[in-house]
C-alpha cells in the first residue's frame, strides 16, 4: 500500500502541494491527471525520495521497489535484449554467481531462487516485450547505439517492464510510442501483477488500462474510482454541486449583509443586526470551482478550392532509388479527414512528406491544384524551434508587416498568452512548444493539414480544443496519431499503409484495435461468420450528406413560412367578421404547412439514420 500522508512541497516559494493526502491499495491501477504544471512529474519525485518534503510522509511497504522509466538509455554497444535483461539486477547478479560459486550449499540457493524468479524465462519475456514496444527479432539483437533517441526511450521502457517493480512509475509513456505500441502498453499495464501509476493524458489508456484516477488540482489530491471518464462524470457532478452551494450561500450572504447595512446603527434593532455580523463572519466561503475554459486552437480558414485538392495515380515514392510506397491510387477533397494507420516502419511518414511536397513522386503521377498550400506539423518540428527566441520573435519574423497586438492576438488564439509571448522557447513547457509549431504550420491557413503526433506534450483539455478546432477548420486532415481518441473524433476515413501500399480500411478504429491486439493472422473461428455488410462508397457517402443537407433546408424554409403565417394568423384585424373568409383560408394554409413540417422533419430524421448507419 503506497499511503500519501498530509505533505507538502513548494517551488521557489509557491505552494505546488498543499497538505496533500491519499492512499492507494496494493494492486491499484491508477492514472494521474491534473492540469499541465500543477506537480505531477513532482509527486512522482517526491514518491522515489529525490525531493525533500516539507510536511506529512509518504510510505511504503519495506522492501518495495519502485521502478521508473530513465531518461534514456545510454548509446552503446549492448543488444538491445542484454540491455532490458540486465535491468532485471537480482538475475544478473545471480546469474553471475551460479557461474563462479563452487560451494554446494550455495549453487543450491542461487539455483533455487533462479527458478522462484522464472530466470529461465526471461529472455523470452524481454523479447516478448521489446516486440509489443515495435523491435522485431532482429533489431532486438543491434546494439543501443543504432537506435535514435525516441526508440532508445522505448528501450528505457521496456526495461522497467521486465524488471516488474512493485511499484511503476510510468510519466507520459505513449509520448514516444506510436499507436500501436500504446494499444500494446494500455493491454500490458491492465494485466500487471503489482501497482502502477501513471501520469498520461491519453483517453484511451486512462480508460482501458487503469481502475482509478488520482487527480491533482488546486495542490491537493483527489482519488476517484474507475477510469477517466467515470472521473469526468463524477467531477462534473461535484463541480455542479459546489457550484450550486456556493450560490446559495451567496444569496445566503447578500441576505444578511443587507440587514446589517440597513439596521446596524438603529438602537431597537443593533442586537439583531450584531448577531447576523457574527452569522457572516463565521460563514467558511464556499469557493465556486469553475472549469477553466479550453485553451482553444484558432485555425485561419482557408478559401475554397474545385475538388480534388490531391490526386495520385499509380504513384511510387521512397528515397534514393528505393521506393518504399508505390502503386498509389487515391485522391484527397478538401473536407477530408483522413487517420493514417499502420505499424512503425511502413511508411506513414513516407506518406506525408509526399503530400507535403517533401518528397518528388518516383513513378506516376501527383496531381495537385495550383493554388494549394499545405501545413506540416511533425513531432520533430517542435525540436527545431530556436530555443532563444520568444514566440513573438517568431511570429514576427514569419509576419514583419504585422503590427505587435496582431502579432499577441494570433498568439492568444492558440493559448500562449502574454507572458509566454515573451518568454523564451527553451523556458516553455512542452505543451507551449506544441502550440507554437501548431501556430506556425496553420499561419498561411492551409488547404491541407498534415499533423504527425500532434497530441503529445497536450494535456486533455487541450486535447479537447484541438479536437473541437480540427472539427471546425475547413480543410483537408491528414491526421498520424496513437490518440485513439482523437481519431475517433476528427477522422471519417480511415487508410491503412501497409506492405508498401495506402489502401482504404473498411472497418473501424475498434476492429483495428482489435486486430493489433490479436495480431494480423488473428485464428478464425470454427464457426463461419456471417459476412460483414459492405461499407457505403464515398460517392455514396457524399449523396447521403448532400440529401441531408436538402432536408435540412427544406425543413428551414417550412418553419419560416410557419412563422409567418403564425404572425399573421397573430392579427387581431383578421378576425373580424368582415375577413371571416380570409380567416379560413389562411388557417387552412396554416394546416397545409403543419403537415409538410411534420412530413419534412419525418424525412429529415430518416436521412440522419441513414447517414449514421453508413458511417457507423
Amino acid at each position: 500500500m503506497l499511503r500519501i500522508d498530509d505533505i507538502s512541497y513548494s517551488v521557489a516559494g509557491r505552494p505546488l502541494i498543499e497538505h496533500a493526502s491519499a492512499t492507494i491499495p496494493e494492486g491499484h491501477k491508477v492514472g494521474i491527471v491534473g492540469r499541465n504544471g500543477t506537480g505531477k512529474t513532482t509527486l512522482f519525485r517526491l514518491i522515489r525520495g529525490e525531493l525533500a518534503l516539507e510536511t506529512g510522509a509518504i510510505t511504503l511497504p519495506s522492501r518495495a521497489r519502485i521502478g521508473g522509466v530513465a531518461q534514456e538509455v545510454p548509446s552503446s554497444q549492448t543488444s538491445l535484449i542484454d540491455t532490458v535483461l540486465a535491468a532485471d539486477t537480482e538475475r544478473a547478479e545471480l546469474m553471475a554467481e551460479a557461474e563462479r560459486t563452487t560451494d554446494p550449499a550455495r549453487i543450491a540457493e542461487v539455483q533455487t531462487r533462479l527458478a522462484d524468479i522464472d530466470a529461465w524465462s526471461a529472455e523470452a519475456r524481454a523479447a516478448t516485450i521489446l516486440r509489443g514496444l515495435g523491435f522485431t527479432p532482429e533489431e532486438q539483437l543491434q546494439p543501443c547505439a543504432d537506435f535514435s533517441g525516441g526508440w532508445r526511450m522505448r528501450v528505457a521502457l521496456a526495461a522497467v517492464l521486465f524488471s516488474a517493480p512493485d511499484l511503476l512509475l510510468l510519466d507520459e509513456p505513449t509520448n514516444y510510442l506510436d499507436l500501436e505500441g500504446a494499444l500494446w502498453l494500455e493491454s500490458y499495464l491492465a494485466k500487471y501483477p503489482h501497482t502502477v501509476l501513471v501520469i498520461s493524458h491519453d483517453r484511451g489508456l486512462l480508460n482501458r488500462a487503469v481502475n482509478h484516477i488520482l487527480h491533482l488540482e488546486d495542490r491537493k489530491l483527489a482519488l476517484y474510482q474507475g477510469g477517466y471518464d467515470t472521473f469526468a462524470q463524477t467531477r462534473a457532478a461535484r463541480l455542479a454541486v459546489a457550484a450550486a452551494d456556493a450560490k446559495k450561500q451567496e444569496t445566503r450572504r447578500a441576505h444578511l449583509q443587507s440587514y446589517v447595512d440597513r439596521f446596524r446603527y438603529k438602537a431597537s434593532k443593533a442586537k439583531q443586526a450584531q448577531s447576523r455580523l457574527k452569522m457572516l463572519e463565521k460563514m467558511q466561503p464556499i469557493s465556486s470551482p469553475q472549469e477553466r475554459a479550453f485553451r482553444a486552437f484558432t485555425f485561419p480558414e482557408p478559401e475554397q478550392l474545385s475538388p480534388p485538392i490531391v490526386q495520385l495515380d499509380s504513384a511510387a515514392v521512397g528515397y534514393g532509388e528505393r521506393a518504399v510506397l508505390s502503386r498509389l491510387n487515391l485522391r484527397i477533397d478538401q473536407d477530408d479527414r483522413i487517420a493514417l494507420l499502420g505499424r512503425n516502419g511502413e511508411g506513414k511518414s513516407t506518406f506525408s512528406k509526399l503530400l507535403a511536397d517533401k518528397l518528388d513522386v518516383m513513378d506516376g503521377k501527383k496531381t495537385q491544384s495550383g493554388k494549394l498550400r499545405v501545413g506540416y506539423f511533425a513531432q520533430h518540428q517542435v525540436d527545431e524551434l530556436f530555443i532563444d527566441e520568444t514566440p513573438l520573435d517568431h511570429l514576427r519574423r514569419a509576419r514583419p508587416e504585422h503590427t505587435p497586438a496582431k502579432l499577441r492576438a494570433i498568439l492568444a488564439g492558440f493559448g500562449l498568452g502574454a507572458d509566454q509571448a515573451e518568454t523564451v522557447v527553451a523556458k516553455l513547457s512542452g505543451g507551449q512548444k506544441a502550440r507554437l509549431s501548431l501556430l506556425l504550420a496553420t499561419l498561411d491557413a492551409p488547404h491541407m493539414l498534415i499533423l504527425d503526433e500532434p497530441t503529445n506534450h497536450l494535456d486533455i483539455e487541450s486535447r479537447e480544443a484541438l479536437v473541437e478546432a480540427l472539427t471546425a477548420y475547413t480543410g483537408a486532415v491528414i491526421l498520424v496519431s496513437h490518440d485513439m481518441h482523437l481519431l475517433s473524433m476528427v477522422a471519417d476515413r480511415l487508410w491503412l499503409v501497409k506492405d508498401g501500399r495506402v489502401t482504404p480500411y473498411e472497418d473501424d478504429l475498434e476492429s483495428y484495435r482489435q486486430l493489433l491486439l490479436t495480431g494480423d493472422a488473428a485464428p478464425k473461428s470454427k464457426k463461419q461468420a456471417a459476412p460483414r455488410p459492405k461499407r457505403p462508397s464515398r460517392d455514396q457517402l457524399l449523396e447521403l450528406r448532400a440529401e441531408l443537407r436538402k432536408c435540412e433546408a427544406r425543413v428551414e424554409k417550412i418553419t419560416e413560412m410557419r412563422e409567418k403565417l403564425s404572425r399573421k394568423l397573430a392579427d387581431p384585424g383578421l378576425y373580424d367578421e368582415a375577413n371571416a373568409g380570409d380567416l379560413a383560408v389562411w388557417q387552412k394554409k396554416f394546416n397545409e404547412v403543419e403537415d409538410g413540417l411534420e412530413r419534412a422533419e419525418a424525412l429529415w430524421l430518416k436521412a440522419i439514420e441513414r447517414l449514421e448507419a453508413a458511417e457507423a
